[in-house]
């Protein structure tokens, strides 16, 4: 089983932005973290982090010619605003799960709304860096849900 995950924009900067909200923990410390839970599930990760929005359309439309089976998904800020974004993951027939290191519900009023919740299996915020762990799991999970 193959899973792709998807980093949005600015969450390069994890590790110097805001340790408040997302800590101190990298993005390269992450993809380590969810590269080690993959080999214990059984699954293979790939992890692709743009700030171009197109650039996230283009690796979204590219997973309908792989043999990826679900998508994770933290999108950042354009979790809030991206049509297209939500557009490209609406086309896919896999399980799609979006995560959020911070309790977005707990923020900012902006930031309460997803435009992807509405085309993802489900959402899990609140948790730091394993809110991409229990992702990792989900979208396994939702895969083999879906194959029974």
């Amino acid at each position: 089983m193959r899973i792709l995950v998807l980093h949005g924009v600015n969450l390069n900067m994890f590790g110097r932005r805001d340790p408040t909200h997302y800590g101190t923990i990298t993005l390269a410390q992450i993809d380590s973290a969810l590269e080690t839970l993959a080999t214990e599930l059984g699954v293979m990760v790939e992890c692709f982090q743009t700030n171009h929005e197109g650039e996230m359309v283009d690796r979204i439309h590219k997973t309908l010619d792989e043999d990826i089976q679900a998508v994770v998904i933290n999108a950042g800020a354009w979790t809030h605003y991206s049509r297209a974004i939500a557009e490209a993951l609406a086309i896919l027939k896999i399980p799609v799960v979006e995560v959020h290191m911070s309790n977005v519900h707990a923020r900012e009023s902006f930031r309460h709304d997803s435009v992807l919740s509405s085309v993802c299996t489900g959402s899990i915020c609140g948790f730091g860096p394993a809110s991409y762990l229990l992702g990792l799991r989900a979208a396994r999970n939702a895969v083999i849900y879906m194959n029974k």
